[in-house]
Parts: C-alpha cells; structure tokens; sequence
C-alpha cells in the first residue's frame, strides 16, 4: 500500500486527462505539487477533514479529532487533540494568533495560538461549521460564531465572559460560514444570507437553485472575494453578488444595505470549491462520468477551472483534471478548496491528500515552451525575463536550441544563432566549431566565426580554410578576401595553395588568393608579379596602397599593357618615384605606348616633357595624326623645320600649311591651300587670320579666273577688303554663280558697318558726355578740412586754434591747402608746378568748406574776394562771392562755394 502511495506523489502535471487534452497545445496556467513531509505521515493514519491557510502556516483538522499546524511545505509544527470524533471547520483570525475549531460530537474551542486565552463548550448537537471575527485580536471584537442547527454569535462581554445571541434557525443545518469585515455570510438548507454585524441586520436572501440536491452531499460553497463581494457556488450553479450601499431615501424599514447578482452562470460539474483569481474564478469540481463498458456512474477525478466570468455565462480559461488519493471514492462534500490571497496559492484538500496549486512562473513557462520543443520562444522569454526567471540560464536555453536545430539538419540556422548565443565566449565557439566538424558542416558556421572579440585559437580558422580549399576555391578566396590575415598563420595557408597549385597552375582563383596572401604577408613583390601576370585590377591599388613604386620600374610595359590609362595617370602622378626619363627609356621599344605616355604628359603640362617633342612629332604622326596640329600650335619647344619636313614627307596638308604659316611663310601657305586643298573658304579663313593685305591681293589673283573662288571672295571679303579691288578685276563676260546674291550681300554687310559705327559713334558721345558729368559733379562736391589738415607753405596746422578769431585759407582741387598769407606766386602751387601743370591751373572750380562755427564768414569771405583779384582770367569766374546780408545771418553750412 505504502509503495502504491509513494508511486502517486510524482508531479501532478502529468496527471492531465489520458485522452486529447494532454497533446493540447495550449499552456497550462497553474502547476501542482503535492504537499508532503508531516501531511504525508498524517493521511497515512488519518483522513483530512478541513483546511485553514493562513500567509504564515497551514491548520488541517482530521477525523480523528485532531488540528496540525503546519508550514507551507507541509511539515508539522503543532498539533492539538481537541475530540476523539471528526473535526468539521477550522478558523483563523487575519493575524493568525487566534484559532476557533468544532467538531462532530458538539465541541467548540476559541484560543490563542501565543497566548493564554481560550473558549470551551460543549453543545448537545453537532457543530458543523466555525468562525471568528477577521479582527479578533482586537478586544472590541472578540466574536465568534458556530453553526449546527442555529447560528450563533458568541461575544465577550463585561468580566470577560461570553453571551450567545441565535442569529438564524429553523432552516436546517447551517454547513458554511465566511466572515469578511462586518459581514457574515453562511448557507443553510435553504439558501444563502448575509449579516451586517454592525448594524444588526440581516441583509438579503439568496435561495438556491437545485433544491434536488442533498445539500449534506453537494454543501454550498462561499468565498468573499472582497470586503463586499461575496461568490457563492452551490451545485453546478455559480452567483457572484455585490453588496451595495442603499440610499437614505430609500431606506425607510430596510437594511443600510443590500446585494446585487452581478453575474451567475452553469458550470458542467459540481461546485465542491470556488477562489478568486484577480478577476477570474477558480473552481474546484466534482466530477461523475459513465462508464463506457458497464454504464455505471464511477468518481472521476475532480477538476480544477479557471474561467472568466461574464454576466450570463462564463469563458473556460484552462481546465486541469487532478489525480488525488482516493478520487474513486470520494463524494462532492469531501473536497474543499482553499486559498492563500497574499501568494496566489490553492490547496485542493481531500482525504487522503493535500494538493498544492501555484500560478506558473516565468520558469515554469520556459519548462513548457522547451517541452514542446519551441526553443526560440523560449529564449526569447528568458532574454525578456532575464531579471525573474531562477531556474533557467539563456547560455542553457540557447546551446539546447542550436542542439535542436543541429539534430533537424537546420545547420546554417543553427550556425547563425551561434553568434547571438555565444557571443563572446571563445571556449563555447571552439566547442561548436569542432562539433559542426564532426558532422561535416564547417562551412555552414565559417560565415558567422567572430574576426575579432573574441578571437578564436589559429587552428579553428586554419581548418575552416583547408576544408574550403580541398572542395571550394571560390568560397576560400571569400575567407581569405574577408578574414583579417592576422587570425590565421599565413605561411601555413600559403603552403597548402602552393601544393594545390601544383596540381592547377593556371587557377586563377588560386593565384590570386596566393597574391593577397602575400599581400598580407608583406611579401608585395610576388603578389604583384601574379596580379600583372592576371591583369588584375587591383594592381594599381596594391602599387598605390604599399607604395611599391620601386617594384614597378621594370614593369612599366606590363602596366602599360595591361591598362594603358591607369598607369599613365599613375605615372605621372608620382613622377618623383619614377622619373619622365626612365618611363620613356622603358617604353622605347613600345612607340606606341611612349605616344600615350607623352600624350598625357603634354595635355598635363606643355613644358615638362619639351626635351621630347621632337621625338612626338614623329609618334603623334605615326600613331595619332588628329591630335598632331594641335599639339604643334600648343608647343612652343617644337622643332618646326623637323616638323614642316615631316609633314611635307607624309603630305599631311593642314600641319605643313599651319607650320608654313608660323615660319612666316603666309603666301606659299595660302598657294598650298589653293592648290592642294582647293577650298576657298578655308583659304579665305586662312587670310583672315593672317590680315595681311598682300595674301588678299594673291588670293584674288588666284582666284580671278576660278568662278566658285569669286563667289566665295564675294561673300566673304566686304569686311576685310574693299571689294571694288575684286569687281574691276573681273572679266568682261565671265559667269560667276550666284552674282546677284553676293552683291546683295556685299551691300547688306556695308550698311551693317555703316550702321555699327552710326551706333558706336553715338555710344561713345553719350559716355563722354555722362563721364564729363560725372566729373563736373565731383568737382562741385566740397572738401572736408579738418585740424589734421595743414598748410602746405607753413607747414602749419590750417585751422587756427581759436577759431573765434577770423582767418582765410585757399584749397585747391589738387588738396593743396594755404593759409592765405602763405599763398604763393598765384601761378604757381607749392611744389614749383607751373599753372598750365599743376591742378591749380586747371579750369575748375575751386570747393571751400569753413568750419562750423557761423561767426567765422566775413574772414572767409574777406578771403575769397582777396583771392579772387589775384587769381588768372581763368579762374576768376569760378569763384563766386558770397556777401551775408548782415554780420548776424548764418547761412547754411550746406553753402558750399564753387
């Protein structure tokens, strides 16, 4: 029996229904354990009769008429013999220090669990239920009650003694009570009723609604979900009632309160327990199936619900069937369910057992997602819940869900997780390096190995490359290209490349992963031999990157071949590192590579290269005659005889004719595009450029008796010579092409000049005109004297330093400035100029600007009338003479004279 038992205490998840519940895929929202230790070895002897939890320990009354105190993992730690018959009901006060308990054969006790205090009676009949006021602590409400056939309320009253007042009788047993604050709610054979203890008043009557129900067999349960709503489950029928305040104008003989059906509902089952949940319920059920072979009615084993209330019906949350002890013969009345607000816990009591049920932690969700294999919302709950979860480590998690993927052929997934949860741990890398090696899949995890914290051991990456190099040149040049040369030994790899090329000498992936190799190593002269000898584009980088100019001297022609215009630009952008001199040197058994290189050098600078333009004559006409003639007007270093003979050699007429030109030759130039060219207009161009008067008169000669010349001269002659000089030589009877036309336009381009010059004339009178004005006005303009100016005879400053006193002075447009006793010889200035020299002589008008004090005209005046009778003819007239009308006028200091 003993062995039987102990097989039944393994975890009770897994004691879910046999059928299609247990391949559910949806989460179980409470976990159960069985409470063990002291219940063990008292249901062992005993059966449970009723449970109290309180936050701090556990009261479970037996049949045998006794009460253990025990601690929430179910361990002893007080026991109390208070009948030798079945205890029905065990009470807690909210403190925990009191405790009240009945029994079958009409015992009731009240006492304190750390004190001295206590309550006996005997009653004559049995007591089924028991409870003490939540505050008993207190000694205001030091009140009980007890339920048998009445219900009554014991009190304490004056010399500590108790009195008893019937609160209820005459409808049968009263089987449940639950006290919360003022208000006493219990069941009865008829229904349910609540009591104010305050004001002493009965407050509602809620009937039942199966009365077919024994009510011995299928109690009422109740429990207070809070100070004012009370849930009552009786049956298969469930009420959830609200006590509510009445208004005063409502009162008139009736309670201070009544209650209000919120919501009420059928469940499948009978109720034997009921436990608020936040704002949900969990019910304890009592369950009765048929059986399928003999049709009799067996006990299944209860169940435990949580649903969600509404106010009609109900929404089944999740719905767990409990294995307990004994299930097969227990009856409805023989569960109860009780619970612990403070912890979410409930204890689901029967006879031979004590079940525990928590809500599941972020742990126990973990534990469900890795049962059902879904490893990657288990990580991320645990990478969510890192600060909560206890028995979960995300390392654990991760490596059981590489493992996972591994196991199911995922390896490219499994690889890429490894970064996220490995991370920085170099040990657990090379663990999972080695054990991808083992199922032949390192090329799945190469792709994601760190480059650089962490840094794994060398020979993690050296075997990840010879397993590419033995089956994949490209994605080993990838490694190679991508790895950083420092995470592997260089030498090592270059070796194995070597040894594979010996088998494939012309594989270029080979070759040019051996040159970045080299590269890394430093070894720049090799890798640039296999980059020239592959045309590689990244030569040049390579050259520019390491500065391997002094490994290119001898590779110009290479260079050269292989991209002419970079390596132009190359060169002669670090002409410093290799000279002009030795590219061309370089480059003399390659002519037409020399033309490119000096081309380039010409276009970039006109005189760098001069010491071989006569060399390029030679090259631009062998190998790139369009750009000949302009090159031999951009160069002033040409050899122009050694060009005109090479020219005239080749017949090139547009080169010889230009050199012809330049070397002064204008006329056997003009006599060559005549004859050579036979282009008149070209020829006319030609003498425009030259404006010479002699090639238009050779040009006429030339063209006189040439009927298409004439009519080419004529269109395009009128503006550089007179074109009478061509008419009158033409003879009498000659045809000429389009006459009329070219006379028309002959006339037309002369009334252009004419009018052009009509225009230019009248331009140039009218910015005369506004420039003499412009002049005229600036002369007009006062100068400004101040005490910085001087005298330019005396030296002297030119204003006097009291300058109340009268004084004269003379300035001069030329900003000579005298004192007027200073004046010299009036036709001459300081300076020995004479008149018709100096600007004093100059037919201006002379500015004057006194100073600000008013007082000082008459000086200035006396002044001006002085100078103005020993001043020339000339000048004379540009000085007016300004009289005040009185010695007290203040004429304006805008009164400026000119």
């Amino acid at each position: 029996m003993a062995e039987a038992e102990e097989q039944e205490t393994g975890s009770l998840e897994e004691s879910t229904d046999e059928s299609e519940e247990e391949e559910s895929e949806e989460e179980p929202k409470l976990k159960y354990e069985r409470l063990s230790n002291g219940v063990t070895e008292i249901l062992q002897k005993d059966a449970a009769s009723c449970m109290t939890v309180h936050d701090k320990f556990l009261a479970l009354g037996t049949h045998y008429g006794k009460v253990y105190l025990l601690d929430v993992q179910g361990n002893i730690t007080q026991k109390f013999d208070v009948s030798p018959v079945k205890i029905n009901q065990v009470s807690l006060d909210e403190s925990g220090e009191h405790m009240g308990v009945c029994a079958e054969d009409g015992k009731v006790q009240v006492f304190g669990l750390y004190s001295g205090e206590e309550f006996h009676e005997t009653f004559d009949c049995p007591i089924k239920i028991i409870a003490v006021h939540p505050h008993f602590v207190r000694s205001s409400c030091k009140q009980f009650v007890t339920g048998g056939k009445k219900l009554l309320l014991f009190e304490r009253s004056w010399m500590s003694r108790w009195k008893s007042s019937v609160l209820h009788e005459g409808e049968g047993n009263i089987r449940s009570v639950k006290w919360r604050g003022h208000l006493i709610a219990w069941a009865n054979n008829m229904g349910v009723k609540i009591f104010d203890i305050t004001s002493k008043q009965r407050i509602t009557n809620v009937p039942r609604d199966d009365i077919s129900l024994r009510p011995d067999m299928y109690p009422c349960s109740l429990c207070w979900k809070d100070n004012v709503t009370l849930i009552i489950g009786w049956g298969t029928s469930v009420k959830i009632c609200s006590v509510k305040e009445r208004h005063a104008s409502e009162m008139r003989d009736l309670p201070s309160r009544y209650v209000e059906i919120v919501s009420q509902f059928e469940t499948e089952f009978y109720i034997s327990g009921l436990a608020p949940l936040c704002d949900q319920l969990v019910v304890l059920s009592y369950v009765k199936e048929v059986s399928e072979k003999t049709e009799r009615e067996y006990c299944a084993r209860p169940r435990l619900d949580i649903i969600q209330p509404l106010s009609e019906t109900c929404e089944e949350i999740s719905s767990d069937a409990l294995t307990v002890r004994g299930f097969q013969e227990n009856e409805c009345r023989d569960y109860h369910l009780e619970y612990s607000e403070g912890e979410s816990l409930f204890y689901i009591v029967s006879p031979r057992d004590v079940v525990v049920a928590k809500e599941r932690d972020q742990d126990d969700h973990i534990d469900w997602l890795l049962e059902k294999k879904k490893y990657e919302e288990a990580l991320m709950a645990a990478e969510i819940s890192q600060k909560n979860i206890k028995r979960h480590k995300i390392l654990d998690i991760g490596l059981a869900y590489i493992n996972h993927l591994v196991a199911r052929g995922e390896y490219d997934i499994a690889a890429r997780k490894c970064q996220k949860i490995l991370g920085k741990n170099a040990a657990l890398w090379e663990y999972e390096v080695y054990k991808f090696k083992e199922i032949g899949q390192l090329k799945a995890i190469s792709p994601y190995l760190p480059r650089g914290d962490p840094v794994l051991k060398p020979l993690i990456y050296e075997m990840i490359l010879h397993e590419f190099l033995e089956s994949d040149y490209e994605g080993f040049a990838t490694l190679i290209r991508e790895w950083p040369g420092d995470l592997y030994n260089n030498s090592v790899i270059v070796q194995a490349v070597r040894d594979h090329l010996k088998k494939d000498s012309q594989n270029r992936t080979l070759l040019k992963t051996l040159a970045e190799l080299y590269t890394y190593d430093k070894n720049y002269g090799n890798a640039l031999e296999i980059y020239l000898t592959l045309r590689h584009k990244d030569v040049f980088q390579l050259i520019h990157k390491h500065n391997l100019f002094s490994s290119i001297k001898d590779k110009i022609v290479l260079l050269m071949d292989f991209d002419s215009e970079k390596a132009v630009d190359m060169l002669l952008d670090n002409e410093d590192k290799i000279s002009i001199k030795k590219v061309v040197e370089e480059l003399e058994d390659r002519p037409e590579l020399q033309h490119v290189y000096l081309h380039k050098l010409f276009k970039r600078d006109h005189h760098k290269g001069q010491r071989y333009h006569e060399k390029q004559i030679s090259l631009y006409a062998e190998f790139d005659r369009p750009n000949l003639l302009p090159f031999l007007r951009d160069s002033i270093h040409c050899p122009l005889e050694k060009a005109l003979e090479i020219c005239q050699q080749r017949n090139f007429v547009e080169e010889t004719v230009y050199l012809l030109s330049r070397m002064g030759n204008s006329r056997s130039a003009l006599k060559m595009i005549m004859e050579e060219l036979h282009d008149v207009d070209k020829a006319i161009e030609f003498a425009k450029e030259q404006d010479d008067a002699e090639l238009w008169e050779d040009l006429i000669l030339y063209s006189i008796d040439k009927p298409p010349f004439i009519t080419g001269l004529l269109n395009n002659i009128g503006t550089h010579v007179d074109p009478i000089l061509l008419i009158h030589r033409i003879k009498e009877g000659m045809e000429i092409p389009n006459l009329r036309d070219s006379l028309v336009k002959i006339l037309q381009d002369y009334n252009l000049q004419i009018l052009l010059r009509e225009g230019c004339k009248k331009i140039l009178v009218a910015d005369s005109l506004s420039l003499l004005k412009k002049m005229h006005r600036t002369q007009m303009k006062g100068i400004l004297v101040d005490e910085e100016n001087i005298c330019e005879s005396c030296l002297s400053p030119i204003l006097p330093s009291d300058a109340a006193k009268p004084f004269s002075m003379v300035v001069f447009h030329c900003r000579h400035m005298f004192h007027k006793e200073c004046l010299p010889v009036p036709s001459m200035c300081r300076f020995g100029f004479e008149e018709k020299q100096c600007d004093v002589s100059s037919k201006e008008s002379y500015g004057f600007q006194w100073p600000a004090r008013h007082s000082d005209i008459p000086g200035i005046v006396t002044g001006l009338q002085t100078l103005k009778d020993k001043m020339p003819g000339a000048h004379r007239k540009n000085i007016k003479k300004v009289v005040p009308e009185n010695e007290d006028q203040k004429p304006p200091l805008a009164s400026i004279l000119a």
